[in-house]
């Protein structure tokens, strides 16, 4: 077995899952793209987007879970929102994750390539912050947070993404949740939507165990480092971060769809 390669998978394991830890995105905005370009572009052989979104929706698992760690003691994490939006989620991610089967790997690239887009321009929309220091008191719509949810699980079951990068846009903007406790409950959900969307893949039959396992030490390491870096940081640092990244990811899926 080539060392160099199981080397590429860790570093770019080991990136995502250190971003995932520090803006609560799950990591794969940033390692579903890193999967399918860099390993051809160093001469190894192609992932197609079904493994992509199969070995994404494992790593995802162990990253958050591992990121989820970090926060806890630090009352950052919204339990009532966790529940109203990591049930349906759970749910939806599970349909998705084993209805991919049934796509293409261009319907897979498509589908993650819209819910990219639709994030990115939520991410720049403005935005009403709840009293930072007021965490307790937080309060959201609970009917729209579970229906958008479901729509989040299917969709991003589909590619193995857990759906973090549409998901804080929408607690953001639309639940009007403040940023550090919609980075912190993130994670719980994005846990539970890996949940399903893992299951979905694993039962496809598209699941690399190999490269599955090194991403997943690559999550352990990397998630708590990034989770720690982020508790530190400024909040706007934290929006832009993510605002940057999810619209780079998307300029450079639609230039290669196009």
């Amino acid at each position: 077995m080539d060392i160099s390669w199981l080397l590429t998978l860790f570093a770019i394991g080991f990136i995502g899952s250190f971003i995932s830890g520090m803006v609560g995105i799950g990591g794969s905005i940033i390692k579903y793209p890193m999967l399918l370009y860099i390993p051809p572009a160093l001469g190894f052989i192609a992932f197609t987007a079904q493994e992509v979104s199969a070995i994404s929706a494992v790593q995802v698992f162990f990253a958050s879970l591992s990121g989820i760690f970090a926060y806890l003691g630090g009352g950052l994490i919204h339990k009532k929102l966790v529940f109203y939006m990591g049930v349906p989620i759970l749910i939806g991610s599970f349909i998705g994750g084993l209805g991919s089967r049934f796509l293409s790997d261009g319907a897979i690239n498509m589908t993650y390539a819209v819910l990219a887009t639709i994030a990115a321009v939520m991410m720049f929309l403005p935005k009403h912050e709840q009293e930072e220091r007021d965490y307790r008191n937080v309060t959201f719509h609970r009917g729209l947070a579970s229906g958008s949810a479901v729509l989040i699980g299917l969709l991003s079951g589909i590619v193995g993404a857990a759906g973090a990068f549409i998901t804080i846009p929408i607690m953001l903007v639309l639940l009007k949740i403040p940023t550090r406790v919609a980075i912190a409950s993130s994670l719980a959900i994005t846990f539970l939507s890996s949940i399903g969307s893992a299951g979905g893949k694993i039962m496809g039959g598209h699941m690399l165990p190999i490269p599955s396992f090194v991403m997943i030490v690559a999550s352990v390491i990397a998630a708590p480092i990034g989770a720690k870096l982020g508790q530190r940081m400024n909040v706007k640092v934290l929006q832009w971060v993510l605002a940057g990244l999810i619209f780079a990811t998307v300029i450079k899926i639609w230039f290669d769809i196009a």
